[in-house]
């Protein structure tokens, strides 16, 4: 399988130089020259087919043959320890939870695989790899804990300062080691704009060698599309058509599932569930592609103003219209939010978190225009509700536990490195190492 960068298909790379290289030199990101697909046997036969085989067979057709079958069933075997159960609310909604990896989030299912994956590749290089990565939140801590110890691997976590919930920033600037968190005085916006700088320019590439963890890099959208394909499986028994809510602002996760659908897992729409920063909504009913600076919500992980994989949609789909085809997206603001969070407690004794609310919104939504017995809506829930203590407990007025994993890096010391939002403060820190 080659790689071409969304702006110029004519140059092709490898597979290790597209997960190695994270961002194309022309600023492009990463897709491969053809989507693969599925023979019919498998999605036929997904019901006994089992979550590491899934991600297995998944793997193998974007690696192709770079990484051996025995190493590519090692890698998914470390990545894929953790479950991601449908939950059923009723007999229309169920709640993909993907929160129960390391970090809570749906984020760790990525990291883990690219952090074996580039590990693998690092392999016997005189080189340290140095990994920037934009956060607004669970990215960070995921790529953190992914990375931890990983020889040979520099991460530098970009994050914007005092728009991350404590507990996120906790888990993210706690480490040490290989791991720095640089705290920059912007938005999310700013501190992805810096990555796709410092990605560009001639004298950061020449001294460091550079990668990215984020969603730009096509070895996070991978494994992503493994619980989409994962998730089908737990519910196609039920003889529905199938739609999935996914809460978006980078466009990342609901890119691995449009990417799933295209190798032939037969979900019916899927829908971009977006809060106040409404770029892609906007874009999808009038044409009109007009990003904008981001503004902070409480579903914080969904605060982007200008989304990096919309450049991926439009390879897949050309034009708005066909898009319209198959992805449906709605947007609800924070006030909306905290009513989906005490809908879906006081009618289910269900805790999401606020993205999970804002999916929650839209699948509702999508359901109240159509037949709701012919459909079953996954909703995907990405972080567990604990992350974001403050907004559930003052939204439903009670206490709710925190696991284990998080109480444990609550009160290790945060240490990070302040940086303004301006690109030659960054690069000189970085040509400084």
């Amino acid at each position: 399988m080659r790689y071409f960068s969304t702006r110029n298909k004519n140059k092709l790379v490898s597979f290790k130089e597209a997960v190695m290289e994270g961002l194309a030199s022309d600023g492009g990101l990463f897709m491969p020259e053809e989507i693969p697909s599925f023979p019919n046997s498998f999605i036929e036969n997904l019901e006994s087919i089992s979550f590491e085989e899934i991600g297995f067979e998944t793997a193998k057709k974007f690696a192709g043959d770079e990484i051996s079958d025995e190493k590519l069933r090692e890698i998914i075997s470390k990545s894929l320890f953790f479950p991601a159960p449908v939950v059923e609310l009723d007999e229309s909604i169920g709640i993909l939870e993907l929160f129960h990896g390391p970090t809570l989030a749906f984020k760790d299912f990525g990291a883990q695989f690219m952090a074996r994956t580039m590990g693998y590749f690092v392999q016997g290089s005189e080189k340290e790899l140095n990994i920037l990565v934009a956060t607004s939140g669970d990215t960070g801590s995921a790529v953190a804990n992914g990375f931890y110890e990983v020889e040979g691997i520099n991460v530098f976590i970009l994050y914007p300062s005092g728009k991350v919930s404590a507990i996120q920033e906790k888990q993210l600037t706690t480490l040490g080691k290989n791991i720095t968190a640089l705290e920059i005085q912007g938005t999310f916006d700013d501190c992805q704009d810096l990555v796709k700088k410092a990605f560009v320019d001639r004298a950061l590439n020449e001294k460091l060698n550079l990668s990215s963890a984020n969603s730009i890099n096509i070895a996070r959208l991978i494994p992503q599309s493994f619980y989409y394909i994962n998730a089908f499986k737990q519910v196609a028994k039920k003889n529905k058509k199938v739609v999935v809510s996914v809460p978006s602002g980078n466009l990342g996760n609901i890119t691995a599932g449009l990417m799933a659908h295209k190798m032939g897992l037969p979900v019916d729409m899927f829908i971009a569930a977006t809060n106040s920063n409404d770029v892609f909504t906007n874009y999808l009913s009038s044409g009109k592609y007009e990003p904008r600076k981001s503004v902070q919500t409480y579903s914080n992980a969904m605060d982007v103003g200008n989304p990096s994989n919309f450049e991926r949609i439009q390879n897949i789909y050309g034009v708005v219209e066909a898009m319209n085809k198959e992805i449906f997206s709605v947007s609800h603001n924070d006030e909306s939010t905290v009513d989906g969070i005490k809908e879906v407690f006081e009618k289910y004794n269900y805790i999401i978190d606020p993205h999970g609310s804002v999916g929650y919104l839209a699948l509702k939504k999508f359901l109240s225009n159509h037949n709701k017995k012919e459909y079953f809506g996954v909703n995907v829930e990405t972080a567990h509700p604990a992350k974001f203590k403050d907004i559930i407990e003052s939204t439903l007025g009670k206490e709710i536990e925190i696991p284990e994993r998080l109480k444990e890096c609550i009160n290790r010391e945060k240490k990070s490195i302040v940086l303004d939002n301006k690109f030659d403060t960054l690069k000189n820190f970085l040509l400084s190492l």
